[in-house]
C-alpha cells in the first residue's frame, strides 16, 4: 500500500498558527549591564545601535523615550537592542552612563 501525505501522530499538529512562546529573558539592574555601541549605514544613513539590554519591556520603552527626547532623534526597540537614527554614539554613552549603565571596554 502506498500513502501520500504526513501522519499527524505523536503530538504533531497541522495548525501552523501556534506561535512559539517567547522565552523569558534575564533581567539585570543597570550597573550590571555591559553595553556595546555600534554604527551601521542603512540606505545611506547612519544608525547607532546599543545592545544588549536586560530590562523589562516597560523599562526599556521608557529608556528609549528618554533617549529620543534628550537626543532629538528617532529610534526603535528590536528585541533587546535599541536603534537610534543618526551618529549619536557619544551622546548616547554620556546619557547612559548618567543613568547608571556600564559599557564594555
Amino acid at each position: 500500500m502506498f500513502e501520500i501525505g504526513a501522519k499527524f501522530e505523536e503530538g504533531w499538529s497541522s495548525d501552523n498558527r501556534d506561535k512559539p512562546k517567547k522565552t523569558k529573558r534575564e533581567l539585570k539592574e543597570p550597573a550590571k549591564h555591559k553595553l556595546h555601541i555600534a554604527k551601521e549605514k542603512r540606505r545611506g544613513k547612519v544608525v547607532t545601535i546599543v545592545k544588549p539590554f536586560y530590562l523589562e519591556d516597560k523599562e526599556l520603552k521608557n529608556l528609549l523615550k528618554k533617549l529620543k527626547t534628550s537626543l532629538g532623534c528617532g529610534g526603535t526597540i528590536k528585541e533587546n537592542i535599541i536603534e537610534l537614527q543618526g551618529e549619536v554614539s557619544v551622546k548616547i554613552k554620556d546619557f547612559l552612563l548618567k543613568e547608571g549603565f556600564k559599557f564594555k571596554n
